[in-house]
């Protein structure tokens, strides 16, 4: 695969991280499923501003791998709502990795929407505040 150089989005990313030779599989990527639960992490911050509390993840409605993840790749995921409904806060996820810190590179690894509902306490669903 070759990488396609990007530059990170001109806004604050809502989560950055840095893999470890954990989050490997065998062949020296890190694991998809390590992405997907940051992406879920990150997407679920906004999420939660939005709906003033509590959300739960209802549905990864895409989820796109462009580049693979190496260890030492520092993350960003940048996250958005983009649109809501009654109870429900839709999120896009953009994920670029930054490598070779000696002649760095940026380049967009994943991208993915996600679907959440605001809870209340007791897990079920509840109407999204207004904002004003």
């Amino acid at each position: 695969m070759t990488d396609h150089i990007a530059r990170l989005p001109d806004k604050q990313p809502t989560l950055r991280v840095m893999p470890f030779p954990p989050d490997l599989n065998q062949f020296g990527d890190v694991f998809g499923g390590w992405i997907m639960a940051q992406v879920d992490v990150a997407g679920a911050i906004p999420a939660m501003l939005r709906a003033r509390g509590r959300v739960a993840t209802v549905s990864v409605n895409s989820f796109s791998f462009k580049q693979p993840v190496s260890v030492g790749d520092v993350v960003s995921f940048f996250a958005e709502v983009v649109e809501t409904g009654r109870t429900s806060i839709k999120v896009s996820v953009e994920v670029y990795a930054e490598r070779h810190p000696a002649q760095p590179i940026t380049v967009k690894v994943t991208e993915a929407t996600l679907t959440y509902v605001a809870i209340n306490q007791h897990g079920f669903k509840r109407e999204l505040p207004v904002i004003e």
